[in-house]
């Protein structure tokens, strides 16, 4: 029965981890952040952790286990229902446009106004610090109500790993405590799989949908402007948290411990009998916590001094940088390299990549029960798995697409290549629209070429309205025309990917699904070797700060300065109702990969 809880409870919190990761793109889009801090807020979750986890670990072991692990769960509800509230208390959602919003507009507009006065970034800045209302406007930092919602997730989180893990191998045989721990793992992947879905299902709302009418957005999901209903997902998961809590104050602080299967049953019957009522008698008492404190820093040392735990932390962490930044980044860089929307990607991803990693997980579990490892054999199939899960992950650096041809910014208006990433949009076509420099409105020439906007397209109408809209007499289209074009018009948009990104594409998840399964393989041995390097008593202490470790070298700084390096390939910035940065609109496909 405890195994059943806290299986459900791997996969509450994979489920709310998991859809946390495969939406930072809307979360981005929709607060106007870089992916540097994304990675603040993505890693506030492990910030959480840290704050309780030495805590938890050593003194929640010496207290009733599983009503610990049920308070933790309704943190972790409240933390992710906390991450859903901003978008109840923001405006809806104004996404940079000039495109008319009314269904019924017949009227052709203007893009290329003929105003020779070029806005520069600074007056662009200076005019949006005019707009109502920008001077006390707050909607910027709503992404701090998610981050501590997050912070709170992983405080609740930090009583589930520790507390569970060792409950499980103190009452169960040796033999099958690997077993039931490569189990409740898997169970648990299946939290991933849910949390893709449910993104890719979220992704695929508009996130004002039964607010705004839906015929007048103007852009499509594969627009890197498009929000997604983020909130909903919070909202789910963070009931899930909730209902998985409850079990946990039904159940004892102890129970009888498995014998192995070579004893009499009788003989064994009896003693778990015997054995149960000793510790129901010895736990009736609560300990002291001085008494219990007293004997934390021995407890610590005697820890930190064993070296084979020590090798073990050090090649955790830097295997846990790796996976953490593909495991955050990857939906974002799909989307990206290979022009998907985030809909598709978290689906496939989800559909893909999460069963191999049960698979790889629930294998690992038996090759431990069938072979009866000991440390140095698990600690060989862990590095025999390492090493063939990294030669999976080095095709990902031959599957690529190139950069998306966007006159000014990628190639040249004549189609060639640029020098630099310094932008060019300005050219003779376009010289007196009076175009705003940080205006990003993407549309696709019938020449092939991707515009930032109509009016650096040189459109002088535009007909139409919503995604309907189309602009024509474009002036940049007629000066670097495509072979037998005629009518030099342009449509809202970029131009779609060449045909091989899509091939690329299911290449690369089959690479991405291969690699994860491999690694998953030595999940198991490799965790079973930080129960079996320390002394019994030191299980829960050594199993605390392991995660404690991966946390602060891996969870907190990997998203961060990842997030920051992913930043430095960004080639047109969005930007925000009142002026500055927003969220990054294209990146460099070649610095990215």
């Amino acid at each position: 029965m405890f195994l059943v809880a806290l299986s459900f409870t791997y996969f509450s919190k994979a489920l709310s981890g998991s859809y946390m990761k495969s939406s930072i793109t809307q979360i981005e889009r929709r607060f106007e952040i870089p992916s540097s801090v994304i990675g603040v807020i993505d890693g506030s979750f492990e910030m959480g952790n840290l704050l309780v986890l030495p805590l938890v670990s050593y003194f929640g072991a010496k207290f009733h286990r599983p009503k610990i692990i049920g308070a933790g769960c309704m943190l972790m509800s409240i933390g992710t229902l906390l991450m859903a509230l901003p978008h109840f208390l923001m405006g809806h959602y104004k996404y940079e446009t000039t495109i008319s919003a009314s269904t019924n507009s017949s009227t052709a507009s203007f893009p290329c106004s003929q105003d020779p006065g070029q806005l520069t970034e600074l007056e662009a800045q200076q005019q949006y610090s005019r707009i109502a209302g920008c001077e006390h406007d707050g909607g910027s930092l709503m992404w701090v109500a998610v981050l501590l919602g997050n912070v709170l997730r992983g405080v609740g989180e930090a009583t589930i790993t520790p507390l569970g893990i060792s409950f499980i191998d103190d009452f169960a045989s040796p033999e099958n405590s690997a077993f039931y721990i490569g189990c409740l793992h898997t169970i648990a992947v299946i939290g991933p799989l849910f949390g893709f879905t449910l993104s890719a299902f979220c992704a695929r709302l508009y996130v004002d949908i039964g607010f705004v009418d839906l015929g007048s957005i103007a852009i499509s999901m594969k627009d890197s402007r498009w929000v997604g209903a983020w909130w909903l997902g919070f909202i789910i998961a963070g009931g899930t948290s909730l209902l998985s809590a409850f079990p946990f104050f039904f159940l004892p602080k102890t129970l009888p411990k498995e014998a192995g299967p070579e004893k009499d049953s009788s003989t064994t019957a009896e003693q778990n009998l015997l054995q149960g009522n000793q510790q129901t008698n010895a736990t009736d008492e609560q300990p002291k916590l001085i008494d219990v404190a007293k004997d934390f820093l021995p407890s610590l040392k005697r820890l930190l001094t064993n070296k084979i735990y020590i090798l073990y932390l050090t090649a955790n962490i830097i295997m846990v940088n790796g996976v953490i930044i593909l495991i955050t980044y990857t939906p974002k860089y799909l989307e990206q390299q290979f022009g998907e929307s985030a809909s598709k990607t978290n689906f496939l991803i989800g559909v893909t990549s999460m069963p191999a990693v049960s698979l790889g997980i629930f294998f690992s579990g038996l090759i431990m029960k069938k072979f009866k490892l000991d440390l140095l054999g698990a600690v060989k199939v862990g590095l025999g798995t390492a090493v063939l899960g990294s030669l999976c992950i080095l095709p990902y650096f031959a599957l690529a697409c190139e950069n998306t041809e966007i006159a000014g910014l990628t190639v040249s208006y004549a189609g060639t290549g640029i020098s630099d990433l310094e932008s060019r949009v300005l050219v003779a076509c376009n010289s007196g629209c009076g175009c705003p420099v940080n205006q990003w409105e993407p549309v696709c020439g019938e020449n092939g070429m991707t515009y930032v906007s109509p009016c650096f397209a040189g459109c002088n109408i535009s007909r139409g309205s919503g995604k309907n809209t189309t602009f024509h007499a474009c002036r940049c289209i007629e000066a670097f025309p495509k072979s037998g074009s005629g009518n030099f018009s342009a449509v809202l948009g970029q131009c779609p990917r060449e045909e091989k990104c899509s091939r690329m594409f299911i290449y690369y998840l089959v690479f991405l699904s291969l690699s994860f399964f491999i690694l998953s393989l030595g999940s198991m041995p490799i965790f079973i070797v930080n129960l079996r390097c320390v002394d019994p008593e030191l299980k829960s202490l050594s199993v605390g700060m392991y995660t404690l470790a991966l946390r602060a070298f891996g969870g907190i700084p990997a998203p961060i300065y990842f997030g920051a390096l992913i930043d430095s390939t960004c080639m047109k910035w969005g930007t925000k109702k009142c002026g500055g940065h927003g969220a990054c609109r294209v990146y460099n496909n070649v610095s990215f990969r």
